[in-house]
Order: structure tokens, then sequence, then C-alpha cells
């Protein structure tokens, strides 16, 4: 037995910044690099790098992906039903939130990327630019179906 360690406190898990994982992921991607090499050298688990690696894969996958308009088409009024006109109410009275509720809470009214979509069927739906589009596409769908 060449080496013993001995712990004496308690073992937390060790955070990383942005800059560390870079360099880490830098040294792995030299020539000749194993993930295992530069793991046991750093005295970390592969199974992190690896994890490191696969996000990085996806972040660049999604951020050269263009963005998609889903389209929809048209959806028809119900056969043999003409749809009066629903009013429009006012906007509500904007809330007053703390500095903390601030970062919790969205302002209504101050949606980036509102859209409002009326359906035939008299439905009013809102969606801002925080929606996942296939979430939408599947509540559109959905509509579709039932008018």
């Amino acid at each position: 037995m060449d080496r013993v360690e001995i712990i004496t406190g308690v073992e937390r898990r060790r955070r990383y910044s942005d800059e560390e994982r870079a360099a880490v992921l830098a040294m792995c991607d030299e020539p000749k690099a194993t993930i295992v090499g530069v793991a046991k050298r750093l005295g970390m688990s592969p199974g992190l790098i690896h994890g490191w690696r696969r996000m990085r894969r996806e972040a660049e996958k999604l951020s050269s992906e263009p963005l998609q308009f889903i389209a929809y088409g048209s959806v028809g009024e119900p056969l043999g039903q003409a749809l009066a006109p629903t009013p429009i109410a006012p906007p509500p009275a904007p809330v007053q939130y703390t500095a903390a509720e601030e970062l919790t809470h969205p302002h209504p009214g101050a949606r980036p990327g509102a859209i409002d979509i009326d359906l035939p069927s008299g439905i009013r739906l809102s969606v801002d630019s925080y929606v996942n589009e296939k979430a939408l596409a599947r509540v559109l769908r959905a509509l579709g179906q039932a008018a």
C-alpha cells in the first residue's frame, strides 16, 4: 500500500465555476488526452466531466438551431354557428411587489413578446416569449380538434 488518505472533515460537494469547467474541458479536448486521464490528474470523477461535455454539446446544438415559426393554419368556425364577438376586459391594475418579489413575479401587461390568439370558438389564448413552442403547438392542435 503506497498511499493512505485520511479525511478528517465532512467532504462537501465541490462547486466549479464556468471558467474552471471550460479549463477542464479544454484539457480534455487536447490531442491524445482522455477524460479518464484528465479526471485522474485532477482528482475528479470522469462521470462529472462526461456530464459537462454532454451539456456543452446540447448547448451548442440549441444555439446553432435557427428559430422556427410553427405553422398552425386557420381554425374554421363550427358549422351553423355564428359567434358573437366577446368583449375584451380592461387590463387589471398593476400590482406592486417588494424588491424580493420582483424577482419571482412577472409583471402583468409587461410580458415580453406577448401574443393574443382569438379562436373562432371564442377562446382567447395568451402567450408570451417564455412559452414552449412544442407545448403551444399541442394546445393549438387540441383546440382545433375540439372545435
